[in-house]
């Protein structure tokens, strides 16, 4: 099926597919094939969407995708701890520059790293599909569930001031699902953060397929500044704020993502995972949600 709708979409200039972000079908634009998948973008809102339906999420985020098992995924997650926590730490002094305290869920939490930073300030909980890094979050003393984000799996907390997505949306089979579950569980004030790619941004728009981000299956979709902004609305929610920050990154998940990128034999040193490097390439979007009747 997948097949029959790419070589559709490459004989046609335009298909209509549903869009999350606009809320109707709308037309897509064939961009590309990767890794096996065709890249989709819609005409109106920018949105962009890998065409792979049968990949298995639960099969993929697995160890493996945290230790180098994955071309696309992290060279060594725990070893960066340290780089990883110093760039979580900034983006918990960002939040509370809108929310001081209060409860926060991470989704898509991994290791934990993020919420150790946020609960010096906060009441924390997350959920996590990869069981081995839940395991190691709960180990640290965290709350933290295995699964998806579910209605099940939410309805196990209370209601939260901040939930937060890092670099988790674009993975989603269904990102307006997950956040309208999202801000049904939001307490009146709160927000949303997320962080995911901007396929709207000039780095995006000049590599193409060679894009860093550009990494199907694993990431489904690939958000503009426009689409998120149309998923807002849907939502009954504001774009409160979108920036293009830089972060700190670990210089052994730079060398892993170039040997990806330049088709080279994978380096990993253990030793470059402690080692942060600054970084901004201004195609990775921060965004705060906030329900629209909200000042």
């Amino acid at each position: 099926m997948e097949r029959a709708l790419v070589s559709d979409l490459q004989r046609q200039s335009a298909h209509a597919l549903p869009c999350p972000a606009c809320g109707r079908a709308t037309a897509q634009q064939y961009l590309f094939s990767k890794n096996g998948c065709g890249i989709v973008r819609c005409t109106e809102c920018g949105l962009g969407r890998a065409l792979a339906d049968s990949f298995d999420t639960r099969a993929y985020y697995t160890e493996d995708y945290f230790t180098g098992g994955r071309a696309d995924g992290y060279a060594d997650y725990l070893a960066s701890e340290p780089v990883l926590r110093r760039e979580f730490a900034k983006i918990v002094h960002f939040i509370r520059r809108y929310i001081p305290s209060g409860k926060l869920l991470e989704l898509g939490c991994a290791y934990g790293f993020f919420l150790r930073e946020a609960r010096d300030h906060f009441q924390v909980a997350g959920i996590e599909l990869s069981e081995d890094a839940a395991a190691h979050a709960r180990a640290n003393g965290l709350n933290v569930i295995g699964g998806i984000a579910d209605e099940i799996n939410l309805k196990q907390f209370c209601r939260m001031d901040v939930i937060v997505l890092l670099d988790v949306i674009e993975h989603l089979s269904d990102p307006f699902e997950t956040l309208q579950l999202c801000r049904k569980h939001l307490n009146p004030h709160g927000i949303i953060v997320l962080t995911t790619g901007d396929f709207g941004a000039l780095a995006a728009r000049m590599a193409g397929s060679n894009w860093r981000l550009m990494t199907p299956p694993q990431h489904l979709w690939y958000f503009t500044a426009e689409s998120m902004k149309r998923i807002a609305a849907r939502l009954g929610m504001r774009v409160e704020h979108l920036d293009h920050p830089g972060k700190f990154v670990p210089l052994s998940l730079i060398l892993y993502q170039l040997s990806r990128i330049f088709c080279l034999k994978s380096i990993n040193i253990p030793s470059l995972s402690r080692v942060g490097i600054p970084v901004n390439m201004f195609d990775a979007m921060r965004v705060v949600l906030r329900n629209a009747g909200e000042a």
